[in-house]
């Protein structure tokens, strides 16, 4: 089975994730236990029963979604003994996901790295009056002309006529009045912290470049595709850099899919829970083929169909 394997951002997250695979796996308790562990507080308890204003501050969510994501990956590893992976992208913090499963670095520094992002993150939220909205039914052009005149940054290119802005309050008030005039369908404000991918996580940024300083950092096994620059990065010191500039630069993830698509790869698994990634996929190539693992019953599927 060769698949691309992709793996979710945050906003995917929902509580009870990954306990099916807890309660029914023995590999996937050894990995929630040894997370545990390595992050000093229950994290497997805030996956399985919440309550969701925890699971959904970032310094939470962050961790949970990379460890999700490399159960699922796991449990299917086990499953198939033929699945190769012949290629990964994630969204946002999904790419440090990526490149755990590529072993560009190890398991326990990825689950730090997730873990302090997002510490960093919640703090630059509690330093800033941030705020996102997504825009829907826009031509990028559009949009970004819209996001020039609000002073307010491009965070998420998601997909074709779903792109989303970051920035100051004030400035995603300026977008709330003005969109219609920009022939934007709809603008929806987001239920988030703060202004993340944009420039008020700066601070989180510098801290987050410090922390992965002391990071072991090996060529990807398997190729990645980063985030800011929709290319597939293989130098160590490049990853850092993509890593690094993703916190406040945009997530370009329609041109990654395009970029792995226009590779000839057309089939995918989506790691992690909610389909968000399915949802995107269906709006930037129809002619792709994508399952989610989100469960037991996602798992199961995949392996009737493809395995």
């Amino acid at each position: 089975m060769k698949v691309v394997a992709l793996f979710s951002g945050q906003g995917a997250q929902k509580v009870g994730m990954g306990r099916d695979f807890y309660e029914t796996s023995a590999t996937a308790r050894a990995m929630l236990d040894h997370a545990d562990d390595e992050v000093g507080f229950a994290l497997s308890q805030v996956m399985f029963e919440g309550p969701e204003e925890e699971l959904k501050r970032t310094s939470r969510c962050q961790p949970a979604l990379y460890m999700h994501g490399l159960i699922a990956l796991a449990l299917l590893s086990e499953r198939v003994a033929e699945l190769e992976i012949v290629a990964t992208a994630g969204l946002s913090l999904g790419e440090i996901t990526a490149h755990a499963a590529a072993k560009t670095l190890s398991f326990e520094d990825g689950l730090r790295l997730a873990v302090r992002r997002g510490v960093f993150m919640d703090k630059a939220c509690e330093e800033t009056d941030g705020a996102m909205m997504a825009l829907i039914g826009g031509e990028e052009t559009a949009v970004r002309e819209l996001a020039a005149l609000c002073d307010v940054d491009v965070a998420n290119l998601n997909a074709p006529g779903q792109i989303v802005l970051s920035g100051t309050a004030a400035g995603i008030e300026a977008v709330a009045e003005k969109y219609k005039d920009f022939g934007i369908r709809r603008a929806i404000k987001l239920n988030v912290a703060g202004a993340y991918h944009s420039r008020l996580m700066r601070s989180a940024q510098e801290l987050l470049s410090a922390e992965m300083a002391g990071v072991v950092m090996h060529r990807p096994q398997i190729p990645v595709v980063c985030n800011f620059s929709a290319t597939v990065v293989n130098d160590p010191a490049e990853v850092r850099i993509m890593l690094e500039k993703q916190v406040t630069g945009s997530v370009r993830w329609t041109e990654s899919i395009q970029a792995l698509c226009a590779q000839g790869h057309r089939r995918f698994i989506e790691f992690g829970p909610g389909r968000v990634l399915a949802g995107l996929m269906g709006k930037i190539n129809k002619e792709a083929e994508l399952m989610s693992i989100e469960d037991l019953a996602g798992l199961e599927a995949v392996i009737e169909k493809w395995g």
